[in-house]
């Protein structure tokens, strides 16, 4: 037999949901799902704005990205879900910081790597 057919397919080239593997530790889990929270430029664009201040507008994170505002509201959506940043009402805007908390913990887990 040729060693490409005795090789098993990884579960990523399985379609969605067929994959059974569970990951051993929360760790993993909890490291997987914020590095698919940072993992576009335009969200890690999106953070170092957020670091280089102590709060921003999403008017203004639009004028620092060239994508459109629906595009910007979606990764914003995106990282808040996964708690990377806090957002907060302010009239009729929202203002967004990072949550150093959870940035602490994601250098934690990257460092266990």
């Amino acid at each position: 037999m040729n060693e490409k057919n005795d090789k098993k397919l990884c579960c990523c080239a399985l379609p969605a949901g067929d994959c059974e593997y569970t990951p051993q530790h929360d760790d993993d889990r909890e490291l997987a799902q914020l590095a698919k929270a940072l993992g576009h430029p335009a969200r890690v664009t999106i953070l170092r704005l957020l670091m280089a201040r102590s709060e921003c507008i999403c008017g203004e994170i639009c004028d620092q990205i060239p994508l459109a505002q629906s595009t910007i509201s979606q990764h914003l959506k995106m990282m808040k879900e996964a708690g990377i940043i806090q957002g907060e009402v302010d009239g009729s805007r929202i203002c967004y910081c990072v949550n150093r908390t959870v940035l602490a913990r994601l250098k934690a887990l990257i460092g266990q790597l």
